[in-house]
């Protein structure tokens, strides 16, 4: 899947939210439905996981997660969990229920080791120009609210973002920013737990 398919799902978004109100609303009971009866049990059922295996819904950026819904529902993106809780919903239904996590407010975790915090503030704001990692603020956003089909990282729960970094390194997850395998690979251990940590205190 490519940056044309990432196009089509931010218009299918728009679409839905901007044009559908009248049959979201007739609609927003069964959604909120979905998201407790198949979603709640990891990830909350506001999308506010508390379990730092699974990452917060809440507040992340509706495209994104579209996509991502859509990458597990076809096996782009592997997952026996994720798999069976999607196979029967509709595209319509995936794009409401990435909007009813979008809509929610995402709490970020206090962090109160402030030389860690600062660490991986210098790491995302900076990158590491001896190493050749580039800051990730290039990409995802001064503030770390990512765009479009970037995913929001502020307030995410920092083990679930290190999980992640490393499954990038081993490219046991697949992406279509490509980017992510080089850039991770080049993080250090250290690196990856700092920059993790201050982004899970972000607002």
């Amino acid at each position: 899947m490519g940056l044309g398919f990432g196009r089509k799902l931010a218009v299918l978004v728009l679409a839905t939210v901007c044009g559908g109100a009248g049959a979201a609303n007739t609609n927003a009971k069964r959604i909120r439905d979905i998201a407790v009866e198949r979603c709640s049990t990891c990830h909350g059922p506001t999308g506010q996981s508390s379990n730092s295996l699974f990452p917060k819904l809440s507040g992340q950026n509706a495209a994104y997660l579209v996509q991502q819904m859509f990458n597990f529902k076809s096996g782009a993106r592997r997952s026996t969990v994720m798999e069976p809780q999607l196979a029967d919903l509709s595209g319509d239904d995936i794009v409401q229920l990435a909007s009813h996590f979008s809509d929610e407010k995402l709490n970020p975790r206090r962090v109160p080791d402030k030389a860690l915090a600062e660490a991986g503030r210098n790491v995302y704001l900076l990158g590491n120009p001896n190493s050749g990692v580039p800051a990730c603020a290039v990409c995802h956003g001064p503030t770390a609210r990512g765009g479009q089909m970037l995913p929001r990282l502020a307030g995410q729960h920092a083990e679930y973002l290190e999980l992640q970094l490393r499954r990038f390194i081993d490219r046991s997850r697949p992406t279509d920013q490509t980017l992510m395998h080089s850039v991770a690979s080049k993080l250090t251990e250290d690196e990856i737990r700092s920059v993790s940590y201050f982004l899970s205190g972000l607002d």
